[in-house]
């Protein structure tokens, strides 16, 4: 039985929670962008460059989504460890995904940006 999210009498909270998934794709993508990384290191690259905190229930569940879409690939290693380990990394088709989102992204943003400057400057 799934879990529903907790509901929150907070309108902030939730457009927070909404922005953070909506951003939570193209982090990991970026994250896997330059060298394969492997779950954890994921979640550790992303804490420690960006101060994002994903917990392994978010982050794997992202990660099997993007694999069966083709947008990532997966492979177990092993010999570095005690246990293997599996390493995700772009594939040709995510590298044109995350292309295109990151047009996507800057476009939106500088929309965004276009409008605070605006609303910052009837304020004054």
């Amino acid at each position: 039985m799934r879990k529903r999210p907790v509901e929150t009498d907070k309108p902030l909270d939730k457009w927070r929670e909404q922005l953070r998934r909506g951003g939570l794709e193209l982090a990991i993508l970026l994250s896997v962008s330059s060298t394969p990384r492997y779950g954890l290191e994921i979640i550790r690259y992303l804490q420690e460059s960006t101060d994002l905190v994903v917990t392994e229930g978010t982050i794997y569940p992202i990660l099997g989504r993007l694999t069966r879409s083709g947008i990532v690939e997966a492979e177990w290693i092993s010999g570095e460890t005690p246990h293997p380990r599996k390493y995700y990394r772009l594939s040709n088709q995510g590298r044109k995904a995350l292309e295109e989102m990151l047009d996507h992204w800057n476009s939106y943003r500088s929309k965004i940006d276009h409008l605070v400057e605006t609303a910052g400057r009837m304020e004054s």
